[in-house]
């Protein structure tokens, strides 16, 4: 979401690749990605946010072709690892205790990332009044950091979550991620 460039330099290279076989110029084959694997890396870097796509997948895959585990073993872990950083975020006495700010850059991104899993997996989302997820309190923690670091986040949050735009999503909410 933050490097769409990606795709282009990806598809420049695949061009390159293309014109050295035309005219016959042969790179070392170690060197050279083959034809399926460069259609499948462009199909994956294809998407806003390529991984969390991935994780969201596999994980909605688990879900559904393990019926005998309950959804909400899978959502209880999600929401219960975006409640502990969110109060590691917010408590000062936690914060205090990060000595790199990629500590709490990486903490934030791994509460963005299960607030989507969890969006992504739960019937009725993240967004929900009945959510296990303090969204706004969610939302607020992001606010208070720099915007410059934390403005991928939310917009991860705003374009990327499958329920923000639901009846059910409270209008609060709706407006705190405006």
């Amino acid at each position: 979401m933050t490097n769409p460039a990606i795709q282009n330099d990806f598809s420049y290279y695949r061009r390159t690749i293309s014109r050295n076989r035309l005219n016959n110029q042969q790179l070392e084959a170690e060197n050279e990605v083959n034809n399926e694997m460069a259609n499948r890396m462009s199909l994956f870097y294809a998407e806003a946010t390529p991984m969390l796509k991935t994780l969201s997948n596999a994980t909605t895959k688990f879900v559904s072709e393990n019926k005998t585990l309950p959804i909400e073993d899978t959502t209880d872990c999600l929401s219960t690892m975006a409640c502990v950083c969110r109060v590691m975020l917010e408590t000062p006495e936690y914060r205090c205790r990060f000595t790199n700010t990629d500590t709490m850059l990486f903490c934030m991104r791994v509460m963005v990332g299960v607030i989507i899993l969890y969006d992504h997996v739960h019937p009725v989302g993240a967004f929900a009044k009945t959510s296990k997820i303090d969204m706004k309190g969610c939302i607020k923690v992001l606010k208070e950091q720099p915007s410059n670091s934390v403005e991928g986040l939310l917009n991860a949050l705003r374009y990327t979550t499958r329920h923000l735009n639901d009846d059910s999503t409270s209008k609060q909410i709706r407006a705190l991620l405006q």
